[in-house]
């Protein structure tokens, strides 16, 4: 095992509890159970993220949950080096169905991380909350 995968073991942190409200709970709902949804528009055809109950496109109300993969690339991240708990990468990921998704990467140390780096979700438990999705490479 090379330096990098030794200390990726142990990239695990403290994810804050989210707040659950009536229009995300059935996001929350599957995580719990491991599954990851994301919105669509019905009206536009039109995937999104965060799941919310208007369609950031074009503000039609017909939205509905659809089961994702949770597959896709890093666009975007960035290594915060001042936290009590070592270094982490945060980023956006694009779903392989066009949103993307400000989140955490754990699993990886932050040196491994690249831009256009495949990425899948996994779910990070929380103290006393549904589980959070965070991306880890493939």
């Amino acid at each position: 095992m090379t330096d990098v995968q030794d200390r990726s073991e142990a990239m695990v942190r403290d994810i804050p509890v989210p707040a659950v409200t009536v229009e995300t709970k059935p996001f929350w709902d599957a995580a719990a159970e491991g599954r990851f949804l994301i919105k669509r528009c019905t009206d536009c055809g039109q995937a999104h993220w965060y799941p919310r109950a208007l369609c950031p496109f074009c503000f039609s109300d017909k939205t509905v949950w659809e089961e994702s993969p949770g597959e896709g690339v890093i666009y975007s991240y960035s290594i915060m080096r001042r936290s009590p708990t070592g270094p982490y990468g945060i980023g956006y990921v694009t779903l392989d169905e066009g949103p993307a998704v400000f989140t955490n990467f754990l699993g990886v140390a932050p040196e491994a991380l690249s831009i256009g780096q495949r990425v899948k979700v996994r779910f990070q438990p929380t103290e006393g909350g549904p589980p959070v999705p965070v991306f880890a490479p493939v």
